[in-house]
């Protein structure tokens, strides 16, 4: 069977196109409901790049699905049991995202990104090299870069617009922008989901350094799940048997690509570098494993 056309960009016109993210385009289904199309569109120090990972869209929205599934018990979700033929009637427009849509509650998404740490790695290894913290929060002297952290740590971030960059803010700032309840209980659910998921993986053979969540509230007040879920594109992934300290290790997600992004003469701003072909392939064959190791018996 051949591979599924790579999809850059959606184009449903029986629905309302309410957004394009970096890696999503939103339709209206009604005023209860949204369609979300998992584009192959990755982006990369929050630039959109302008090549496609070739099936990553589908892989990005079995891996969520897993996961909302799996994590029902800790915190309802935002998706729903209507089907694509329930919303896209015409069959040619329906193939163009079968695989990679799902039609969700219509929920208030928070203003914050949940971010969830359990090694030392990325921007929270340069934060800690130069500060002995991250995100404010101080750590043990002496630790190593991918050093497994005592326990997980939570440092939140504000959600940015399309095209710029997300900044990190303090607990004390989430309350101020959800409120002393709604921002304790996400801290207490994102580390929950976390500790879980990252369990999990590691009887897959799959290391879970750092993973982000988002949420949403319905118009009782009422707390979801929402986005995506410990996929590739919000997670860092690494093959457990490859693990070791003082170096960022190979990963089943897309640091791959920031990794070859860090070799350019590019300062991390629109518009992005294209990718040549060699990595495009690798960056998909790992998305591919990611989802085999993590959801399949």
């Amino acid at each position: 069977m051949n591979a599924p056309p790579t999809l850059f960009e959606s184009s449903l016109t029986s629905l309302k196109l309410l957004s394009r993210g970096k890696v999503r385009d939103i339709y209206e289904v009604d005023n209860k409901h949204l369609l979300i199309v998992t584009t192959d569109r990755l982006s990369a120090f929050d630039v959109i790049l302008p090549d496609p990972i070739p099936g990553k869209g589908r892989v990005l929205t079995s891996i969520s699905n897993f996961w909302f599934e799996k994590m029902k018990h800790i915190i309802p979700n935002h998706l729903t049991e209507l089907k694509l033929e329930d919303v896209i009637p015409n069959n040619e427009q329906r193939m163009q995202v079968s695989g990679r849509a799902i039609i969700v509650k219509r929920l208030n998404p928070l203003p914050v990104e949940a971010i969830v740490r359990g090694y030392l790695i990325g921007s929270g290894w340069n934060d800690y090299q130069h500060s002995g913290a991250v995100c404010g929060i101080t750590l043990a002297k002496g630790l190593q870069q991918a050093e497994k952290l005592t326990e997980a740590i939570y440092t939140p971030s504000s959600k940015a617009t399309k095209g710029d960059h997300d900044e990190n803010i303090s607990f004390e700032q989430t309350t101020k922008l959800l409120g002393q309840d709604i921002a304790e209980k996400i801290k207490k659910i994102s580390l929950q989901l976390y500790s879980e998921a990252a369990e999990f993986a590691k009887d897959r053979g799959v290391i879970i350094a750092d993973t982000k969540f988002e949420f949403g509230l319905d118009d009782d007040g009422e707390l979801y799940l929402i986005d995506e879920v410990l996929t590739p594109d919000s997670s860092r992934f690494w093959p457990a048997e490859q693990y070791q300290l003082g170096i960022s290790p190979p990963s089943f997600d897309k640091q791959y690509v920031r990794d070859y992004l860090e070799t350019l003469d590019w300062d991390k701003t629109a518009p992005g570098p294209s990718l040549p072909k060699d990595v495009l392939e690798v960056c998909a064959f790992k998305y591919i494993e990611a989802e085999s190791k993590l959801t399949c018996d």
